[in-house]
């Protein structure tokens, strides 16, 4: 089992590099700013002593007024883990980094969450439908999905 980093500790390390990321540090998670998702991610995956080199799973949640992503990385090495979360407030056109070009494993959940809550991922290399048809009209997993 791994050792789940206090958030308030990793978000004090992040501060000194990226002072403006951090939103807040719960509990069980960490927020940051949807614009300093990558920058973020980055610095957790190539941190010594971090090195979150796995991607466990992406996750979105619509809470009607805004989506939040949720992130659960682990570091194989170090047998530690961590949950980060970011929030999109625009429902019209929601978009967030994609953080695919860190971990492969995030194309294809990336490009799920797309199709079924229309969260685009900016700097995705192939953003398309995965589960429903070109041309399916809107995303059947958000709560206004009529």
């Amino acid at each position: 089992m791994t050792v789940a980093l206090s958030p308030q500790e990793l978000a004090n390390r992040i501060g000194e590099q990226l002072p403006e990321a951090v939103v807040e540090a719960q509990e069980t998670a960490l927020f940051v700013k949807s614009d300093s998702l990558l920058d973020v991610a980055r610095f957790l995956k190539s941190t010594p002593n971090l090195d979150f080199n796995l991607l466990v799973s992406i996750s979105a949640i619509d809470y009607l007024e805004y989506f939040e992503l949720v992130y659960h990385l682990t570091s194989i090495t170090h047998n530690h883990s961590i949950v980060l979360k970011t929030r999109c407030d625009d429902r019209d056109k929601p978009t967030v980094p994609s953080v695919s070009g860190l971990w492969r494993g995030a194309n294809f959940q990336e490009r799920e969450i797309y199709d079924l809550m229309g969260i685009s991922f900016s700097g995705h290399p192939n953003l398309k439908r995965i589960v429903l048809w070109e041309g399916f009209e809107g995303h059947p997993l958000r709560k206004d999905y009529l």
